[in-house]
């Protein structure tokens, strides 16, 4: 199950981040997760709760936005939408391809919460 390297991977990418942000926490991240990934999103949604405990994601919503597969023939040049790696063109049944879309694992973005205490005034003396 790779899901769990994934899940890690996307908490170092978000550790980092909030580190840098100066934010108070993580309000929310989104996955941009293609269809030829390789990723089982059932899988991913059973270990993110074990990757995430303890960390600036805990308690952030977790969004995952899903990219269809998309080819173009390399013979007869006609794009079409592809499901498996190994799936032939439909208008000409060649299985030269250029996959254009859909191999996609990505963090898209992240939404902060900044803290909004009040903060001292500088003193001028």
């Amino acid at each position: 199950m790779h899901e769990m390297s994934i899940a890690l991977g996307v908490v170092d990418i978000a550790e980092k981040a909030f580190r840098e942000s100066g934010a108070s926490r993580i309000e929310s991240i989104t996955l941009q997760i293609g269809a030829l990934a390789g990723v089982q999103l059932e899988s991913l949604y059973f270990v993110w709760p074990s990757a995430v405990a303890g960390t600036a994601l805990e308690g952030a919503d977790r969004i995952i936005e899903s990219t269809d597969g998309q080819a173009v023939c390399l013979e007869c040049e006609q794009p079409f939408a592809l499901k498996h790696h190994f799936d032939a063109c439909p208008h000409c049944n060649s299985y030269f391809k250029n996959i254009i879309a859909g191999k996609e694992l990505n963090v898209k973005s992240m939404a902060f919460i900044m803290d909004e205490s009040p903060q001292p005034a500088p003193s001028n003396n």
